[in-house]
This record gives structure tokens, C-alpha cells and sequence, in this order.
């Protein structure tokens, strides 16, 4: 096992891979921006250094400036986190040149997975079941509409190197299509150095269902059952859940044997996901491959017993996994909620200092935070600023915990989106388990629906 990691993040991320440390005995080294120099991550690493300026690009982007900091303090391993330089091959690949082990896939891998055309290509190589679309570059806008006809409206426009909702649309017509090509190719080059596009067949009213594997070096590949993530305000996700509501099991083995065969097909190691869409008869169909730790890992950990980031070092390690897929068991029903930094109606971020900060308490909710009273939500990053997990014995018991703990915070000089949260949990379609990728707009969003002052 490493003595000491660098951790190559910020925020609730950084302080959840410390607590692992602190448990398994490894040192940890903090980075930090000009703005995160009051941090709490950078408070709890055993060191901390500085990286850089306020903005991504010149402080938790800098690649060699990170490197050179894990040199310097002799870290022999860099867990990324999520986002940032998680997903980003050219770092992966930086740290194996210079001996510093990278806590997630092989830079090959990270690359064939950040590419959704090749992964497309890939999990059909895999036999895993992918959407109806094309697995090749548009080269303009007249092929895009040559092949939307082909496939039939409503398609997909999205981005190869998406994320996050950036470069992607849904378009019923040609007219559409041609209005909404070149904006998105224009805003994918921008965003990710890449303009390919492609198009897939819209699926439905779809769930948004992923599954959690976990691989080693060794050969063995495992499945920690599924979350359901179809909660999403902009092509973003705010609740999780742990099991599905929807799945039969059946359903759940499939979409588990079929992601650890699309593991082992491409030579997977350490913490990944599978991301399906599922349609309403139960057809699953592979979405993306996230080649790193998921913000809503804990509600997995929640069902399963199993500590995600302690496997990821194990394995980075070069640990077997000491458990087979038959010991993975699954106990009780875990819900996840993203508390942002934003106004709970347009969902634009919401700076500020934070006035006053009281959490719900109680044994079956989980924190992981990284704000107190008195600390600054800056614009320069991602607006989440906690994450709430609730458990119960099933779902009904984890809704109502989670409801209470909702009610219970008091979060003051910033607006949050609790009372979105909260509309959404005590909504009856909600309770009832009808929660598909269109439910923000069917039931929050349309006139006469709920708004917050």
C-alpha cells in the first residue's frame, strides 16, 4: 500500500479521499488555488501546497505544476478525484512517464472511453447493447440530416467529446438540426478541443440507470449493483439512488454481467461506471463509460458496505479485490442529493459568503461537505457545495429521512436549491418511483408548476 498520495482536487472530493487516507495510514498531499487557500481539504491533508491562481486552467488544470508537486514531496501515487483532470488521458499518461502511479484506468483506456464515437464502437464490439445511431464523425450538417432521416426523428446531436450537457441537443425536424449543428460543434470545440458530432436515435422517456464496477490487475471484475441517477436539471444529476426502483432482477444481472464484459473487453482496472438509458419495456442501452470515482459513489457504498476510494487505492496498489461478485451483497435503499451554490428556479450559480451553516443530524445521514459559516463560494467552480446521503431499510424509509434532513438545514448568504430538492422528493410521481431523465421538466417546470421566491 502507498505511504503518501497527492490528491489532485478540491472541495467535498478532496476532503472524502483524505478520510480514506486517514483510515488506511497514507500521508496526503493537498493542492490549492490563490482562492481555496481557506479550504477545509487544505486544512485536513497532512501537507498542502500551492498551485496556482484562482481559474481551473491556471491552477488545478496545470499538469506539470501537479506533478512536479507529488515529486517534490515524494507522493508515489495522484487520485484525481472526479472532474478536473480525472478523465484526462494526457495526465494519466504524464504520471506513468514519470513514475507516479495514476489512481484509475490506463491513459489508453481513459482515451477509448473519452471518446463517446469510439466507445460506441467499442461496446459493440463488446456486445453491449447501444442506441440506434451511427458510430462515425459527421463531416457537416447535410450528413447530419442524411442520417437523422435515416434513423428518424427525435435524434440526439451530441458532442464526441462531451460532457456535463455541453454540445448536445435534442431535435425533432431537419429545420432543428441544421439550426442547432454548427452551435454545438462551435461550443464542443471550445469546451473540449474537438468538434466531432454525432447522432443517436432519442430514446423516450428514458431512466438514466449506471452501474458500479470495480477491476483489478489481476483479472477479476466486479459489479456493486446499480444507481439510479435520472434526476436532472440540465442534463445534470441532483438525486441518486441506490437500487433502481424500476428494476426487476433479471434486468439488474443483465446490465451487471453486461458492463463487466464491456470491462474486461477493453482491460479495465480500478472504480469505473457504466451509464445506460433505460426505455420504458426495460431495454438498456450503453449511454457513456466514466472512467473515474462518481460524485454519487456514497449511496453505493451505503447499500454494499464497501469503502469505493479504499479499492481504488488497493487496486492502484496492485491488490487483488478480496471479494468475489457472489460476496457483493446489497442491504437497504440509499438516495443522494447535490446541494448547489444556485437559485432553485433558474439554476444559475449563487456566489457568496456563507452566513450561517447548520446540518441535519442523525445515524442514517451522511455528509460529505466542504463549506462551514464564514467560507466563500467563489464563481471560479463547480457551485455543488455538499452532498446529503440518507439510508433506510427501503425506499420509503430513505425518502422520509431524506425529507426531514431537507427541512432541517439552514444554509444562509447564498441561495441553495433545497427547495428544489425538496419538490422533488415529496412529489408523488417521485414516491412512487416514476423518476425518468424527463422529470424536472414534466412536473417542476411547466406553468403552474412549483417556483421558489
Amino acid at each position: 500500500m502507498f505511504s503518501k498520495i497527492l490528491i489532485a482536487n478540491r472541495g467535498e472530493i478532496a476532503l472524502r479521499i483524505i478520510r480514506t487516507c486517514q483510515k488506511l495510514g497514507i500521508q496526503t498531499v493537498a493542492i490549492y488555488s490563490e482562492a481555496d487557500a481557506n479550504s477545509l481539504h487544505v486544512k485536513q491533508a497532512d501537507e498542502a501546497y500551492i498551485v496556482g491562481k484562482a481559474r481551473v486552467n491556471e491552477s488545478y488544470l496545470n499538469i506539470e505544476k501537479i506533478i512536479s508537486i507529488a515529486k517534490e514531496t515524494k507522493a508515489e501515487a495522484i487520485h484525481p478525484g472526479y472532474g478536473l483532470l480525472s478523465e484526462n488521458a494526457t495526465f494519466a499518461r504524464r504520471c506513468e512517464e514519470e513514475g507516479v502511479v495514476f489512481i484509475g484506468p490506463k491513459p489508453d483506456v481513459i482515451a477509448k472511453m473519452g471518446s463517446k464515437i469510439e466507445a460506441r464502437q467499442t461496446m459493440a464490439e463488446a456486445g453491449v447493447p447501444i442506441v440506434p445511431g451511427i458510430s462515425f464523425p459527421l463531416a457537416d450538417v447535410d450528413e447530419a440530416t442524411n442520417v437523422a432521416n435515416g434513423i428518424g426523428y427525435p435524434v440526439m446531436l451530441k458532442a464526441s467529446a462531451g460532457g456535463g450537457g455541453i454540445g448536445m441537443q435534442l431535435v425533432y425536424d431537419e429545420e432543428q438540426l441544421r439550426k442547432a449543428f454548427e452551435g454545438n460543434q462551435s461550443r464542443a470545440a471550445s469546451f473540449f478541443g474537438d468538434g466531432a458530432m454525432y447522432v443517436e436515435k432519442y430514446i423516450e422517456n428514458p431512466r438514466h440507470i449506471e452501474i458500479q464496477l470495480l477491476a483489478d490487475a489481476h483479472g477479476n471484475c466486479v459489479y456493486l449493483w446499480e444507481r439510479e441517477c435520472s434526476i436532472q436539471r440540465r442534463h445534470q444529476k441532483v438525486v441518486e439512488e441506490a437500487p433502481s426502483p424500476f428494476l426487476d432482477e433479471e434486468t439488474r444481472r443483465k446490465m451487471g454481467e453486461a458492463a463487466v464484459r464491456a470491462a474486461k473487453h477493453i482491460g479495465y482496472t480500478n472504480a469505473g461506471t457504466i451509464e445506460f438509458l433505460v426505455d420504458e419495456q426495460k431495454n438498456f442501452y450503453f449511454l457513456e463509460m466514466n472512467t473515474r470515482l462518481q460524485v454519487e459513489h456514497p449511496v453505493t457504498e451505503e447499500i454494499t458496505g464497501i469503502d469505493i476510494v479504499e479499492q481504488q487505492l488497493r487496486i492502484a496498489a496492485g491488490e487483488k479485490l478480496s471479494f468475489t461478485q457472489a460476496e457483493v451483497k446489497r442491504e437497504g435503499h440509499a438516495i443522494e442529493v447535490r446541494i448547489y451554490a444556485e437559485d432553485p428556479n433558474t439554476f444559475f450559480p449563487s456566489p457568496g459568503t456563507i452566513t450561517r451553516l447548520q446540518l441535519p443530524e442523525g445515524e442514517h445521514i451522511r455528509h460529505e461537505i466542504a463549506v462551514q459559516s464564514g467560507s466563500v463560494v467563489t464563481p471560479f467552480y463547480d457551485p455543488m457545495i455538499a452532498k446529503c446521503i440518507a439510508k433506510g431499510s427501503d425506499r420509503q424509509a430513505a425518502i422520509a429521512t431524506m425529507i426531514e434532513a431537507l427541512h432541517e438545514y439552514k444554509i444562509e448568504g447564498i441561495k441553495t436549491n433545497i427547495p428544489m430538492l425538496i419538490d422533488v422528493l415529496t412529489h408523488e410521481a417521485f414516491q412512487q418511483g416514476n423518476t425518468t431523465t424527463n422529470f424536472v421538466n414534466m412536473y417542476l417546470n411547466k406553468k403552474g408548476g412549483k417556483t421558489h421566491a
